[in-house]
């Protein structure tokens, strides 16, 4: 009698955490590229590359980041005055190359 549901609620468990690994594992692999590219002085340190987009940015909020290691290149997200920033940072030098609203 409980067996159908406790089945297909198994399966619908098994289902969601095959689905919510996969993108913590990208951000993971993401992570391990911007380190080693920061260990083989590819990429300046990010708390560096922070730091220096938060002094041009005031009093917007820090939501996140994404490294590409293709290019070496780091895009930091921000809140400011309501509306989401992105900020693109070339990585081997820190400066600012580019802002999208």
């Amino acid at each position: 009698m409980f067996a159908k549901p406790l089945i297909s609620l198994a399966l619908a468990a098994t289902a969601f955490l095959g689905l919510s690994a996969a993108p913590a594992q990208g951000r993971r692999d993401e992570q391990d590229a911007a380190r080693r590219a920061m260990l083989e002085g590819q990429v300046m340190p990010f708390s560096i590359i922070k730091r220096r987009v938060e002094a041009e940015m005031n009093d917007a909020t820090y939501l996140g980041s994404e490294f590409s290691p293709s290019t070496n290149r780091y895009r930091l997200k921000y809140v400011k005055d309501g509306k989401v920033v992105w900020v693109d940072v070339d990585g081997r030098t820190g400066d600012i190359i580019g802002w999208a609203r």
